[in-house]
């Protein structure tokens, strides 16, 4: 049997296709479309999962959508109905859209599939759930527990904004639920708007720049914006918002609060913005420490799940597994809407067959490392760059082209690297990544500025080999999918002096914390990769590589794209994205590439820059 899920309408269109209960493919549009986030009809994505499996749309048996619009229309007229007469502007922006088509969506989608793939699909064989639901089915069916808490945490889907479930072998049953306009996500997306970041895009910046302030607005947020309950769950006065019924994430009164309208983009960062970002993420932090105390209260499991947008907060995902709330977390790599894809899919089997789930610790999670994207033979990669003109040497012993890649690591040199299947999510993983030595102090900096061409703050990650993490992290548990911050080894830190204790801000970013500066950040923290040898055994290869060379069993990993572009997907996406930028060396799959060797490449796109708008 083969389903197909598909999200998308608001943010993060993607595709995952199933055979039976094995996750065959899934992509995100944003990747094939070179638009950030892209939250149309998910086309290309469906192709590349139809072609991946040998099949014909007509030959998938179910169609399963993330979301319900029903319930979504319904949201919106009572959030019409209990702020009118204010919502009459807001009432004429939404409904025409709704009532124009978006209620009939089995008609949009059947209109869709008709027009990209000439085919009829009956409405009989589509079928959705609830936004909530895709989202805890993603979490738990893919995991490695037949029992587990699960914890769902977003800005919102019809009503819901925060959930909790019990899965259970194949089953998957709600236990409580926070409704809109009440949402952490939002509250959260609100502090990333009034500090100048890009909503549902800069949320990660806000989580980096928390570090460099100190949280002296966390009273005033839990005095006047939120009340949070013992259980977890929570109220906004919404007084100081925007977002249910107007056009900004904050209103005015929220801005008189904190001293002022919210920064301009691209303006100078001050100490207010680093303090708003430390404060709402120590609140964020306790919310959702609360909400898994209850979620383990509620069900006994020893096992925690999470997805929803908030799950991308790697900081708090890390201060659940202190805590030993749990004894074991596990996160769904796509944990924003991408992934409600493939839970619809994996929801729709496990709900409409008899077939048994297994699951457990021997059986590892059903992600395969989230390598769930295309793959480009090295045929099709010597075709592309011979006509790109490009210089290129070709190397037939995987040993030999991972110590080229691993020697030019060594030396200090940024390497792209773009291997095998493209990675199903916000992080790069090992297939679509630009890497570096972590050793370097100046790494960091590097990266930043000349390669990614993004603010000086923002941190990056470390890739580690998984036998050798608890070596360089305080890390209780493994973490594959880089969705949990732990703190980096007591013994590999490097103490503060005097003098610099009392730097402030963005002063302590270039105060070298540890012998691996370039993936530490300025409170000793690290955003970590695990990386395993059943699932990436060529990049942990080249992480061995780079051990035997130079003692470190560590490399910097950061996406491979400019900042405002998504990461790349073909062979054409990393070599124009290597040539645009100042990285040294590109390995693309058997082939190796060297900046200093290209001569005939001329930019075609001369307006490149401006296509991906600074998110």
């Amino acid at each position: 049997m083969y389903i197909l899920g598909i999200s998308g309408g608001y943010h993060d269109a993607a595709a995952a296709l199933l055979k039976n209960d094995n996750l065959l493919a899934a992509a995100q549009e944003e990747r094939f479309t070179r638009i950030k986030h892209d939250p149309g009809f998910p086309a290309n994505s469906i192709r590349y999962c139809l072609e991946q499996a040998g099949i014909r749309m007509d030959q998938v048996d179910r169609v399963v959508f993330y979301d319900s619009p029903s319930l979504k229309f319904k949201r919106i007229a009572r959030t019409i109905l209990d702020n009118f007469p204010r919502s009459i502007p807001f009432s004429f922006r939404v409904l025409p859209k709704w009532l124009g088509g978006e209620l009939y969506w089995k008609r949009r989608l059947c209109d869709e599939f008709r027009a990209h793939f000439g085919c009829e699909i009956a409405k009989e064989r589509i079928s959705n759930i609830c936004h909530h639901r895709s989202h805890a089915a993603s979490a738990f069916y893919p995991s490695p527990f037949s029992d587990a808490a699960v914890l769902v945490m977003d800005g919102v889907g019809e009503f819901a904004t925060t959930s909790i479930w019990h899965g259970q072998g194949k089953s998957l049953t709600q236990i409580m639920q926070v409704e809109f306009p009440h949402s952490l996500g939002l509250l959260y997306s609100a502090f990333t708007y009034y500090t100048g970041f890009k909503v549902n895009s800069g949320e990660y910046k806000v989580m980096g720049l928390a570090p460099y302030g100190s949280p002296r607005y966390v009273a005033l947020i839990k005095e006047k914006l939120i009340d949070i309950r013992e259980d977890g769950t929570f109220r906004l006065n919404m007084e100081y918002f925007d977002y249910a019924i107007g056009s900004k994430m904050t209103s005015e009164k929220f801005h008189d609060l904190f001293g002022g309208p919210p920064r301009k983009p691209e303006s100078e960062l001050t100490q207010r913005e680093m303090d708003l970002a430390r404060s709402v993420q120590e609140v964020t932090e306790e919310i959702m420490l609360r909400l898994a105390q209850t979620a383990k209260q509620a069900t006994g499991s020893a096992n925690l799940c999470l997805a929803g947008g908030v799950a991308l907060n790697c900081v708090g995902n890390g201060r659940i597994l202190q805590q030993k709330i749990f004894e074991r977390m596990w996160i769904q790599p796509a944990a924003g809407d991408a992934g409600g894809s493939v839970g619809a899919a994996m929801d729709f089997y496990y709900a409409e067959r008899a077939a048994e789930r297994y699951a457990g610790p021997a059986a590892g999670d059903r992600m395969k490392g989230s390598y769930l994207g295309p793959q480009f033979s090295n045929e099709s990669v010597r075709t592309t760059l011979s006509a790109l003109k490009a210089t290129f040497h070709q190397y037939d012993e995987l040993e030999q082209l991972l110590d080229v890649a691993s020697t030019a690591l060594a030396e200090g040199k940024v390497v792209g690297w773009h291997q095998g299947r493209m990675e199903f999510g916000p992080r790069a993983l090992g297939a679509r990544s630009i890497l570096g030595d972590p050793r370097n102090p100046q790494m960091q900096s590097v990266m930043n500025l000349k390669i990614k061409q993004r603010e000086s703050f923002r941190p990056f990650a470390p890739s580690v080999l998984q036998e050798k993490a608890r070596d360089y992290f305080e890390l209780a548990q493994d973490s594959p999918y880089m969705l949990i911050v732990a703190s980096i080894a007591a013994d590999l830190r490097i103490p503060m002096t005097a003098e610099h204790e009392r730097l402030f801000g963005i002063e302590k970013l270039n105060i070298p914390r540890s012998t691996i500066p370039a993936v530490t950040h300025i409170d000793y923290s690290a955003r970590v990769q695990t990386v395993h040898r059943e699932t990436n055994p060529r990049y942990h290869r080249l992480i061995e590589k780079f051990f035997e060379k130079t003692g470190c069993a560590v490399i910097v990993n950061t996406s491979f794209n400019v900042r405002g572009e998504p990461i790349v997907c073909t062979p054409e996406d990393s070599y124009r994205c290597f040539m645009r930028t100042e990285m040294d060396v590109l390995v693309l799959e058997d082939f190796v590439i060297y900046k200093n060797e290209q001569k005939n490449y001329v930019e075609t796109d001369e307006k490149w820059r401006s296509k991906f708008v600074l998110d």
